[in-house]
Formats: structure tokens, C-alpha cells, sequence
């Protein structure tokens, strides 16, 4: 399988290349060091598997680019790897589109376990987070049987991309730029979120931006 690395760090992509290329079954076919740039080689190398650095300052956000990602080449499977072992996190990922989670503290053998298990079209959860997960949906369920009170569960995709670009300042031509869009299409996105949430000014949006740890993308 051909595999992609994309983090901010050149000795974590040097390592895991390392790594990587010692299977049998892998080859790193290039690298990344933040989303747009990974979006740039997955469209040029058109890889299996992309393994995604979650939080790539000053860059474009791991989480940005894969739904960017998973929208244009649905084919190649994103592995997400971060230092957050949270399932407000997870969460997050995988609405993004991405088919695994794995912490950066993970020992080589899980890596690989989680490639070749979405290689082979299933996903991959670590254990640990997989059990906080279902508890949580569990919970969900017996608190709000037939609907749900938070209005962040009713935000799209494209919207739960740009709302921590606005929380974090960027205005609409700058949020335009990263995500290849026109500035009124953002303008659209923007009015839905505050509709959608309910907030009538950017200060309530940002708060609860804090709120949802979107800040850490």
C-alpha cells in the first residue's frame, strides 16, 4: 500500500517513514508539513493511506484538511494521529471523514495495526477510546431519546470547519483562501452557525469554540 505522512515535525515524518518502509506491504510515497501541503501531494500521489499530523501550526489544521481531503479523493483512508487522548477529539475526527484514530505515544505496532485495518476498509479506534465513545453514545441516548439538545451535533461539516476559523480571527476572504470557496459561500456557512447556535455576536462564538476544544485544530 502507498501511504502519505503529513505532520509538522520533520523527525516524526523521517521516523515513521522509517518505519514504514520496513513492511513489506508499505511504501511512503511522500510527505507533508501542514493541510494545505497535504492536500497538494494527495492529489498528486493519489496515496492509499494518508497518515495526518491533527494539529499542524501555523499551517492549515489536520482536521480542515481532512474533510477538504476526504471530499475530493474519497478513496485514500486517513489515518488522524494526535497527542489527545479525548473523545471530544474523536468525536471531531471522525465527522471529518477520517478512518482512525491513534495517539503519537502509541507503541509501532499499533500504527501499523491501524493502517493495514483501514487498508482493509474497517476503522481503527483505540481500545481505550472506543469503549469512552459507545459509553458516551449510550449516555446520549438515555438523556435525549428522541432528539438532541446540542445544537453543535446539527452543524455540517463545512461548517464545523469554519466556525474555529472565525473563532480564531480570521476573516472571510482569508477563510475563503484555505478552503477554496468564495467569500460569500463562507458568508452563507457563517449565518448558519450563529442561526444554528443561536449566538448573535462573535464573542459568544469564540467562548464556546473554547468550549468544544475547536481552538486546538
Amino acid at each position: 500500500m502507498q501511504i502519505v505522512i503529513a505532520d509538522d515535525h520533520a523527525i516524526v515524518r523521517s521516523g515513521f517513514s522509517m518505519i514504514l518502509n520496513f513492511q513489506e506491504d508499505m511504501e511512503v510515497i511522500g510527505t507533508a508539513a501542514d493541510g494545505m501541503e497535504a492536500y497538494t501531494v494527495t492529489a498528486k500521489c493519489r496515496p492509499d493511506i494518508l497518515i495526518m499530523d491533527l494539529s499542524m501550526p501555523p499551517g492549515e489544521s489536520g482536521l480542515i484538511a481532512t474533510g477538504k481531503i476526504k471530499e475530493d479523493f474519497p478513496d485514500t483512508k486517513i489515518l488522524i494521529l494526535t497527542m489527545h487522548d479525548d473523545e471530544d477529539y474523536l468525536f471531531h475526527v471522525l465527522k471529518s471523514g477520517a478512518s482512525g484514530y491513534v495517539l503519537k505515544n502509541a507503541p509501532d505496532e499499533e500504527l501499523l495495526l491501524a493502517i493495514r485495518t483501514i487498508y482493509s476498509g474497517g476503522t481503527y479506534i483505540h481500545p481505550k477510546m472506543a469503549t469512552s465513545l459507545v459509553r458516551e453514545f449510550i449516555n446520549k441516548d438515555k438523556d435525549k431519546p428522541s432528539h438532541s439538545d446540542d445544537p453543535f451535533e446539527l452543524l455540517s461539516k463545512r461548517e464545523l470547519e469554519i466556525l474555529p476559523l472565525i473563532a480564531k480571527g480570521y476573516g472571510n476572504k482569508e477563510i475563503a483562501e484555505m478552503l477554496f470557496v468564495s467569500v460569500k459561500t463562507v458568508e452563507a456557512h457563517k449565518a448558519k452557525i450563529m442561526e444554528k447556535l443561536q449566538f448573535k455576536n462573535r464573542p459568544e462564538l469564540v467562548e464556546y469554540a473554547l468550549k468544544k476544544k475547536l481552538l486546538d485544530f
